[in-house]
């Protein structure tokens, strides 16, 4: 029986943390097994590309926890801008309890490693993706034509990630508020199923 990989977790999630709020170059090795509390040993074991290999894992995991964030609200939400505000309270929450230390792990290591690292770059895309098929498949619920879905989707992940930038910046959760609620208003106005579902509201 293999046996079971009990310290790979606990690096890959020190690594998120550490990466969202300090960045890529700035966060050592010796900083994740600190944080992580595995064994030195553990740490090439399980991921003996290094750092890098590390950030994939993180760049996965953090897009999962977003994924997995996003579907849960599309099932609570109305509407995808109802899905959108819910998200963005959520964010702003988010940041605002870290005191705007905490940026995306994501946008962080993507920003200093792709395009030249691929396999950071193929992790993102996917993380990426993921999001925009939760975006996707409430806006075609919402009345949305599958083109018009794909490029709305994409807009607003596009939108989010800019403001969370802003807010981290900013020391406030106000960018990301104002985006969520603009680009909600807007679909609210050109999807025909959004407008006749109050925010809140279960689409079956």
């Amino acid at each position: 029986m293999p046996a079971i990989p009990r310290h790979r977790q606990p690096i890959i999630d020190a690594a998120v943390t550490l990466f969202r709020r300090q960045g890529y170059a700035s966060t050592g090795l010796n900083d994740i097994v600190d944080a992580s509390g595995a064994p030195k040993g553990s740490l090439y074991h399980y991921f003996p590309g290094g750092k890098a290999s590390i950030a994939v894992a993180s760049v996965e995991e953090a897009g999962r926890r977003v994924a997995d964030t996003m579907v849960s609200l599309s099932r609570q939400a109305g509407s995808t801008g109802d899905l959108l505000r819910r998200h963005a309270r959520l964010l702003a929450g988010w940041m605002r309890r870290s005191g705007f230390r905490d940026g995306c792990p994501i946008t962080t290591v993507l920003l200093e490693l792709a395009p030249r690292d691929r396999a950071v770059a193929e992790a993102g895309r996917r993380a990426y993706a993921a999001r925009i098929a939760v975006l996707r498949e409430k806006l075609i619920a919402d009345g949305a034509a599958s083109p018009q879905a794909d490029r709305l989707a994409v807009l607003c992940v596009a939108a989010l990630q800019g403001a969370l930038i802003q807010a981290r910046v900013e020391r406030s959760g106000t960018a990301i508020e104002v985006a969520a609620a603009e680009l909600a208003d807007l679909l609210d106005r050109v999807l025909p199923a959004a407008s006749s579902h109050p925010p809140g509201t279960r689409i079956a």
